[in-house]
C-alpha cells in the first residue's frame, strides 16, 4: 500500500529482482590496454616516425652489389666509412625505440584514468542513497537495492533513480530534458500524467511514486542500451531467441521438392522482419 510499502524480507525482494531484474545498468566493456596502445599508434606524427625509421634501417642493411670493389680501390679512410655503414641502423632503431616509449606512455597513461575514472563512479554509485518506504518506515536505501513495488518518496532535486507511477503528492514539476530536450518542466498529477521516469530531475513539489521499471528495463536502462551500454547482455538474450526462433523455423518448414520457392520467400521475409524485431521492440518501448 501507499503507506505501508513492501514488507522488504529477504525472500519477497529476491524474488523482485529475479523477476524484474536489478537497478542497475551495466557499463561497457572497458577498453584493454592493447587496445589504447593500437589507437595511440593511429597518431600521423608516429606514422610518420615510423616509416622514417623502417626505410632507414631497410638503407642500413642494403649495400649496392660493386660497393665491394669500390672499397678495395679506395682503401684510405675505408675504415671510417665501414664503421658508418655498420652503425647506421642505430638511426633507425632509436626513432623505432621512441615510438615505443610514446605509445606505451600515451597507452598507460589513457588505461590508469580510465581506471581512475570507473572506480570513481562505482563509488558515487555506491553511496547514492533513495528515500523508500517499507514495512511501514521511511527508509534510505542505496540506490541500487530499489525495486519494483517500492514505495518512493521524492521531493526537489531528486534524480530519479527508476520508472514509476505518481500516486500521491501536489505540485510535483519535472525536469525532462534529459530524455526529452524539452527545457520547459512538466507539471505531474495523478490524473492526467502521472508517469516519472528515471533520468528526470524534480524541480519543484513533494510526493510518492510506486516504482515499475528499474536497471535496463527503465528509460534511461533503454536509452543506454540502444547507445552500446549493456549491450553484451542483449546481445546474448538476442543470440538465444534467435536460436530459438532459427530452430522452430526448421521444424515448420515445408519440404523443398513441394514448394521450394515459396519456401526461400518466406524464409528471407521472416529473417528479415526477425533482425528488426529487437530494434523495432526497444523503439517501442521509448
Amino acid at each position: 500500500s501507499p503507506v505501508e510499502g513492501l514488507p522488504g524480507t529477504a525472500p519477497d525482494l529476491e524474488k523482485r529482482k529475479q523477476i524484474f531484474g536489478q537497478n542497475f545498468i551495466p557499463p561497457k566493456k572497458p577498453t584493454t590496454f592493447l587496445q589504447l596502445v593500437w589507437e595511440a599508434l593511429q597518431d600521423v606524427t608516429l606514422i610518420i616516425l615510423e616509416i622514417a625509421a623502417i626505410i632507414s634501417l631497410g638503407l642500413s642493411f642494403y649495400h649496392p652489389p660493386g660497393e665491394g670493389n669500390e672499397g678495395c680501390a679506395t682503401a684510405q679512410g675505408g675504415a671510417e666509412d665501414e664503421g658508418e655503414a655498420e652503425a647506421g641502423w642505430i638511426e633507425g632503431a632509436a626513432i623505432l625505440l621512441s615510438v615505443i616509449c610514446v605509445v606505451l606512455v600515451t597507452a598507460f597513461n589513457d588505461w590508469s584514468k580510465e581506471k581512475q575514472f570507473r572506480g570513481l563512479q562505482s563509488r558515487i554509485e555506491q553511496e547514492q542513497k533513495f528515500t523508500v518506504v517499507r514495512a511501514g518506515q521511511v527508509v534510505q536505501i542505496p540506490v541500487a537495492e530499489i525495486v519494483v513495488g517500492d514505495i518512493a518518496q521524492v521531493k526537489y532535486g531528486d534524480l530519479l533513480p527508476a520508472d514509476g507511477l505518481f500516486i500521491q503528492g501536489n505540485d510535483l514539476k519535472i525536469d525532462e530534458s534529459s530524455l526529452t530536450g524539452e527545457s520547459d518542466q512538466v507539471r505531474k498529477s495523478v490524473d492526467k500524467d502521472p508517469m516519472l521516469l528515471s533520468g528526470t530531475h524534480v524541480m519543484e513539489g513533494s510526493g510518492r511514486m510506486l516504482v515499475t521499471a528499474v536497471g535496463v528495463n527503465s528509460q534511461t536502462g533503454i536509452i543506454f542500451t540502444l547507445l552500446g551500454a549493456g549491450g553484451e547482455e542483449e546481445e546474448k538474450k538476442d543470440k538465444k531467441a534467435k536460436q530459438q526462433d532459427g530452430a522452430a523455423a526448421m521444424e515448420m518448414q515445408p519440404l523443398k521438392s513441394a514448394e521450394g520457392g515459396d519456401a526461400d520467400d518466406r524464409k528471407k521475409a521472416s529473417m528479415h522482419k526477425k533482425e528488426k524485431s529487437v530494434l523495432q521492440g526497444k523503439l517501442t518501448k521509448l
